[in-house]
């Protein structure tokens, strides 16, 4: 996992502002299916935009869910705001 320049990260918080999220994290978890979900999408648009709902931060706070899910995703975690988040995989060309 890389880390973002700052400009790098105003890009896509600039991109991802105005968008809806794309991936919802529910009473399951970071499950696998979510994995792939998410890995699928950051292949597709580099980069990605999750809410958390309110039934999966029974035990966990927003902050650790993403960084989970960047850890296993192999992206870079751009912003938590709230319940929601941005994530960045930079695709190999």
């Amino acid at each position: 996992m890389s880390e973002l320049t700052a400009g790098k990260k105003r890009f896509v918080k600039r991109r991802l502002r105005d968008a809806n999220p794309t991936v919802w994290v529910g009473r399951g978890g970071t499950s696998e299916d979510l994995m792939k979900e998410v890995n699928k999408q950051l292949d597709k648009n580099k980069m990605v935009k999750v809410k958390i709902l309110k039934s999966a931060l029974a035990e966990q706070e927003a902050k650790q869910v993403a960084s989970k899910i960047a850890e296993e995703t192999a992206s870079s975690l751009v912003e938590v705001r709230g319940h929601t988040f941005m994530l960045y995989k930079h695709r190999k060309k």
